[in-house]
This record gives C-alpha cells, sequence and structure tokens, in this order.
C-alpha cells in the first residue's frame, strides 16, 4: 500500500543554516534517528519521518526556525550527512535533496539497490512517479524543487519532499510511505498539515480512484510515459474532476494509494506565541526540569555540571523519540529545547545543546554495552512529565519561560543568526 500521509505548509524563506547550528543538527538528529532504532526498530524511523507533525518537531527540537520552509531542507540534509555515514549500521540510507541533488536520486537508488540486491527499476519508477503526483497529478500551485528518498536494507522507504509557490510565498512539504504501516508506539501516525487553499485538483481524492488506480497501473511503464498518461487522463473544468467511467483498470489492493489526515496550519509570525503552544504540556516539562526530585533522575543529575535547563531539553528530546502522534499538534513546543536560529523563541544556547548531545550520546553508547541507566532516565523524563500533566495542572507562564532563557542568553552561550 503506497500512503500518502500528508503534508504540511509552512512559510517560505530564504537564508542558510549557519554551521554552528547545521553541524549540530546534524548530531542531534543522528542521536535522535540511532535511539529509535535502538528502541523500536529502523521501520519506526521511517514511519515517524512519514508524519508531518513529528518531522516538524523534530526539526524545532533541533534548534531549527520552528515553522519556515528551511525546516525541512535543513532536517534533511543533516540527516543524510548523520544516517548515510552510518547506512550500513543503520540499515537506513537518505538519497536525493535539494535542487540538482533531487535529480541525483535514481543514480543513488540504482547504487543502493545494486549493492543491496533490491529491485532498483521498481525503486527509481516509485521515486519519478511519487514526484510526478505531487507535482502534476496535485495541481496545487507549488512547483517541487526538493526530493529525498529515504530507504531500508528491507526495501521499505519513505518520501519527503517541498514545492514552493513565490506568489503565496508558501511552501509545502509532501510525505509519502511504502506501506501502510501501522507502528509509532501502536498509534495512528499519519497525518496532513496544510491551509485550504480551495479546489485543487487532487487525483490522490476518494473519488478519483479509478484516475489513480489507471495511472498507478502506468509504473510498469517508463516515467515518460506515466506522465504522457497523466496528462492524457486529467481533464477537469474549474470546479471537479471528470473521471474515466469505462473501461477502467482495477489493480491490487497494494498498489493503491491510501490518504488519512491530521490538519495542522503553520502561522507566518516568526515569534512563538503563547496560542501556538500547549501550555499544559509545556508546564509539564518545565515541572520535569525544575520541579522533580533529584532521585528521579539520579543517573542524570550524577553528570557534572548538568542543570534543570539541560533536564528541559532533554525532557522535549525524549518525547521526540517516545511520545506517541498526539504529542506532536503543537510543534512549535520543541523549539523551547533549543531554541532558534532566528532568536525565536530565544537563541540557541548553545552550551546546552552541547550537553544534550553529550549526555544522549553517552546514553546510547552504555545502553549497546547492556548498561541501561542513562537511557532509562532519559526515557523517564517523557514518562515523569506525562504524569505530571495528567495529575497536576502544570499549566506554563509562558512569557516568564522565554525571558528566562533570554536573561541566561549569554551565560548558556545563545547565538542566532
Amino acid at each position: 500500500m503506497i500512503k500518502h500521509t500528508g503534508h504540511a505548509d509552512l512559510p517560505l524563506h530564504t537564508g542558510i543554516v549557519p554551521k554552528w547550528l547545521a553541524d549540530r543538527m546534524m548530531q542531534m538528529g543522528t542521536l535522535i534517528v540511532e535511539s529509535i532504532i535502538e528502541n523500536f526498530g529502523k521501520k519506526e524511523v521511517l514511519v515517524r519521518l512519514s508524519d508531518p507533525l513529528w518531522f516538524q518537531s523534530l526539526g524545532a527540537v533541533m534548534g531549527m526556525d520552528w515553522h519556515s520552509s528551511g525546516i525541512t531542507t535543513s532536517v534533511m540534509y543533516a540527516l543524510k550527512r548523520g544516517i548515510n555515514a552510518r547506512a550500513r549500521e543503520f540499515g537506513l540510507c537518505v538519497c536525493g535533496g535539494r535542487g540538482k541533488y533531487s535529480r541525483r536520486t535514481p543514480d543513488e537508488l540504482k547504487f543502493l539497490a545494486d549493492a543491496t540486491g533490491l529491485d532498483g527499476t521498481k525503486l527509481i519508477n516509485t521515486s519519478k512517479l511519487v514526484a510526478k503526483v505531487d507535482s502534476t497529478a496535485v495541481q496545487d500551485g507549488f512547483q517541487l524543487y526538493m526530493h529525498n528518498f529515504i530507504l531500508s536494507s528491507d526495501g521499505d522507504w519513505t518520501v519527503v519532499q517541498q514545492g514552493m509557490n513565490t506568489e503565496l510565498k508558501t511552501a509545502r512539504r509532501y510525505h509519502w510511505s511504502s506501506q501502510n504501516l501501522r507502528s509509532f508506539l501502536d498509534e495512528p501516525h499519519t497525518g496532513v498539515t496544510g491551509e485550504n487553499r480551495g479546489l485543487i485538483l487532487n487525483l490522490t481524492a476518494e473519488n478519483a480512484a479509478p484516475t489513480r488506480q489507471r495511472i498507478l497501473d502506468f509504473t510498469k511503464e517508463s516515467p515518460d510515459r506515466t506522465l504522457k498518461e497523466i496528462q492524457n487522463v486529467i481533464k477537469h473544468d474549474d470546479s471537479k474532476i471528470l473521471i474515466p467511467q469505462k473501461n477502467e483498470i482495477i489493480i491490487p489492493e497494494e498498489n493503491k494509494i491510501l490518504v488519512q489526515k491530521r490538519d495542522i496550519v503553520m502561522p507566518v509570525h516568526h515569534e512563538v506565541r503563547a496560542e501556538d503552544v500547549n501550555l499544559k504540556r509545556l508546564g509539564a516539562v518545565l515541572a520535569t526540569a525544575y520541579e522533580s526530585e533529584p532521585k528521579d533522575f539520579e543517573n542524570l543529575l550524577l553528570t557534572p555540571g548538568l542543570g534543570p535547563r539541560t533536564i528541559q531539553s532533554l525532557t522535549l528530546v525524549s518525547e521526540v523519540i517516545y511520545g506517541t502522534p498526539s504529542r506532536f499538534t503543537d510543534p512549535a513546543r520543541f523549539s523551547f529545547a533549543h531554541g532558534g536560529k532566528d532568536g525565536h523563541p530565544f537563541p540557541v544556547p548553545l552550551k546546552v545543546y552541547d550537553e544534550s548531545i553529550r549526555i544522549l550520546h553517552e546514553s546510547i553508547e552504555r545502553s549497546k554495552l547492556g548498561y541501561k541507566d542513562k537511557n532509562e532516565c532519559i526515557k523517564r523524563l517523557h514518562t515523569t512529565a506525562l504524569e505530571i500533566e495528567k495529575y497536576c495542572n502544570p499549566v506554563a507562564d509562558f512569557d516568564k519561560t522565554i525571558e528566562h532563557d533570554k536573561e541566561h542568553s549569554r551565560e548558556w552561550d545563545g547565538r542566532s543568526e
């Protein structure tokens, strides 16, 4: 089952990620992926990446601007650098990228197929078809400029690609998955994030199934023919799709596109506002960091130099690793781990960020040797926050929380672009 798991609408921003942040994003992103693999397996990584809301939360916890279009390219670039360097160990590889790198996807897939024995022709055709569906079959005004194909050694895959609409100054990120995976800790994991922009030509709609089936049947043919057939089949006036009623092609269930939705709109404003965040959940994070008994996290607190501010960051990192889908409906909350490069909600506290990386790395390495103490402590950060949220009423003082970080920004080596 090919699953179109959703898309995200994001304000279109320009600029580059500074090296001091890009390198840390690579380290943090790779450690989060490694922890997910260690706890749940490599397939779970693909499931998470196919969820638009989890992806947005991952980018925020990594210190990227919490809502901008750049979160997609920067996160995927960081993951490609980190994951591919350990591809044999992880059993995962990231192909493609932005611009000219997206056009290298077929060559990279062929190389991986030759090395692993996977069906390279099928993977390449799938990559091209997914791109053409979002650029041609769904005519929503966004021109694709980024395509990443994340492949596992078992043949499972996820696609993350993005298009831009320069008139609307908006980018749209699309997520695809290779099959109807039910994971993400046994909760529905799919999602759609986007803004209603009126009627569009959408071949992923339920009532377009016959047309979609016909198009997908052409995956057995060359991608060029597929595109020509898509153009021949798609006929529309301003309000509806005309669907062929005769000579319909019936294809196996596993080749159909399945669509499920979880909606969110990323706002245009740069600053993080109280309405962008679930204040009770943020309050539980702060209570875990600043009010928990030391014995609760003894193995972490014995780490030299570790204080409540790092516990705050690690609690949000822990949620990205262990949280269920319902936890990611307010991605902006995760920017309270390591801030944002644009200074919102506060400058990136490099000393805290580096400490988070060091502790997470140490917990993973100790876990590999059979010492689960620190790994269990990191997991307990999330479970403790859940307990506080469930049994207390820990509503965060939003303005005070941001003010606290800004006051200590120089102490924590806070930086922004």
